[in-house]
């Protein structure tokens, strides 16, 4: 799903019905109206019948009709109001509204510190110590999450799919590991047509590529790459074509995070491939427009946790939360599979509210995050206008004494509201701020809560971040097919944050880390039977290449390439038995 919000009217009011309406009048509405006063969000949906046969057959080739010409039955827009509330909200009456907001106890609110009663982190790790012992070369890190087990469901369901259409495609694992090879390289070489990685113009030809699987194999294989047993899909999950998927990668990807009291929560967009989508319709993000994806990361952007927006529409929100608010709590309860532990999440203020703090703070779980006025229950702050004619670095805050949450508003170069249930204002640091045409640094005062969201909360940023550099650019016209390329950027991200993490030796960058998995992807699964004698050129080039050479333990002993002696090792990239006092020369003679 892929939402965006920013200030505009499009024929809808607040409370009234979302309205379902082209994409691009959304688009040109939004260009029209730059001045609108009410919040709201574009919600790019699936097809509404996202679960149907139909939506599996590509709408085009690469080069033909783009997102912004597919059909309306295809893809729809819905103007809805950002903070709408939840359905059960929507069906009741004005009046048993009132009601119920009377039932809410009023909140009493003191001028002091905060006197949080959370345990301290003293949680270690062991399966991080675990994986920093193994030593586990790129490839290694990057099958934690594409193990063996989810390279075989694809493959029985890509099978499954296409002999549902009467094609025996017989895709096999090594196959699949090919296609994902181009995939990961398409990040950092890309063409403006994918079918001139076979061509034989020397402007475009690419071995490594070509050597691995023919093109027209390519094209069928990705053509039918299927994720979900059509028979059995959930009607009323419009994600249901990649729900397995979704479920087996949050799975590794909670399995294999680093236990960490600190995490980010936030959103993240999946580029949407449509002729409009280079539209600025998110500010500070990389990506402008595509599906919304709910996002639990560590403070370093590892993806502990993800899942893609339906929208109010089609999402169920915990009862007295909003759908934001309502998606933190899942977080917080996939972290606690782990155990339940006192976990600190940061968010911003489209997620925070004091009635989120409470929930939060009752499952043993620390907050903090930016907060709106309006969801601060009626917090007695002093008045903004008030406050700012005061120094910088000013601010006033109280506590709820029932839950010990505070909530501060604090003068910087804007307004800021922050909210806690666990961090005070105790101890006021010194922060440095540039003020006037001269840019003269001065020091102001900062709450401790402030210092530590600032420190703690770009999490989902720096993923987005690590990913909007050499993510997958190739795309087919499914709906879905994007979404599939964010997966894999994703895994490799974790992968290497993994590395980072576990690497005793020098770290290797992101873009050294991308290249050795396709790489290896790509020679190590190659159809021998179709390169003749390219294969020994193949191997003498990659040899020598000095690039992505890394020595694993093997379990059935081989003859060293080099000294012809018995050995338990090899060299991933080369597949060739060497022992590592060999390894160096044998890659330089």
């Amino acid at each position: 799903m892929a939402s965006t919000s920013s200030s505009f009217t499009v024929g809808s009011r607040a409370g009234s019905k979302p309205k379902s309406t082209k994409l691009l009048e959304v688009l040109n509405a939004l260009e029209e109206d730059e001045s609108g006063h009410s919040r709201e969000e574009i919600f790019i949906a699936p097809p509404d019948n996202a679960s149907g046969d139909f939506t599996d057959e590509d709408s085009g080739d690469e080069d033909g009709r783009r997102g912004s010409h597919l059909p309306g039955s295809i893809l729809h827009a819905f103007v809805v109001p950002e903070d709408s509330g939840t359905e059960e909200e929507e069906d009741l009456s004005p009046a048993t509204k009132r009601q119920k907001v009377m039932v809410e106890p009023q909140r009493i609110w003191t001028k002091r510190d905060i006197r949080p009663d959370f345990s301290s982190w003293t949680a270690s790790d062991p399966h991080i110590e675990d994986l920093r012992s193994q030593e586990l070369s790129p490839v290694g890190l990057f099958e934690l999450f594409f193990d063996e087990g989810t390279i075989n469901f694809i493959v029985n369901e890509t099978n499954r799919y296409a002999w549902q259409k009467n094609v025996n495609l017989g895709l096999t694992a090594q196959e699949l590991k090919c296609v994902l090879g181009i995939l990961i390289l398409s990040g950092y070489i890309s063409y403006p047509r994918r079918r001139m990685f076979w061509e034989t113009s020397p402007d475009s030809h690419h071995h490594l590529v070509a050597d691995a699987i023919r093109r027209d194999r390519f094209e069928l294989i990705f053509s039918y790459l299927h994720f979900a047993d059509n028979t059995e899909l959930d009607e009323s999950d419009r994600f249901a074509k990649v729900r397995p998927l979704i479920v087996r990668m949050n799975r590794n990807f909670q399995k294999h995070a680093p236990l960490e009291e600190f995490y980010s929560f936030g959103e993240s967009m999946c580029e949407y491939f449509g002729h409009r989508g280079s539209k600025q319709l998110r500010a500070g993000k990389p990506t402008r427009l595509g599906y919304k994806i709910w996002c639990g990361t560590t403070s370093r952007g590892y993806l502990v946790w993800f899942e893609p927006s339906q929208g109010t529409l089609f999402t169920k929100s915990h009862r007295g939360l909003d759908l934001g608010g309502s998606m933190v709590v899942k977080f917080v309860d996939a972290l606690q599979e782990r155990g339940c532990l006192p976990y600190h999440i940061f968010f911003n203020k489209v997620f925070t509210s004091v009635k989120l703090m409470s929930i939060l703070r009752k499952k043993g779980v620390k907050a903090t995050g930016t907060v709106r006025e309006y969801k601060t229950e009626r917090c007695p702050l002093k008045d903004p206008k008030e406050l700012k004619k005061m120094k910088k670095g000013s601010f006033d805050y109280k506590v709820d004494e029932s839950e010990e949450i505070i909530v501060c508003r604090w003068h910087d170069s804007s307004m800021v509201n922050i909210c806690s249930n666990a961090v005070g204002i105790e101890p006021v640091g010194l922060t440095g701020h540039h003020r006037g045409a001269a840019k003269t640094r001065t020091q102001v005062h900062q709450p401790s809560l402030v210092k530590l969201y600032q420190e703690k909360v770009g999490g989902v940023s720096r993923m987005d971040q690590n990913i909007a550099k050499y993510k997958v650019k190739i795309r087919g016209m499914k709906w879905y097919s994007s979404f599939i390329g964010y997966i894999i950027d994703a895994a490799l991200n974790n992968a290497w944050q993994l590395h980072r993490i576990c690497s005793h030796d020098a770290q290797v960058d992101l873009l050294a880390f991308r290249r050795y998995v396709a790489c290896v992807y790509l020679e190590s699964n190659a159809d021998m039977s179709s390169q003749g004698r390219r294969s020994r050129r193949l191997e003498t080039e990659s040899r020598f290449d000095m690039i992505g050479h890394w020595i694993v333990h093997q379990d059935k002993r081989t003859r060293c390439a080099l000294c012809h002696s018995q050995t338990n090792t090899r060299c991933e990239k080369c597949q060739k038995g060497v022992h590592a006092k060999c390894f160096r020369e044998y890659h330089i003679r």
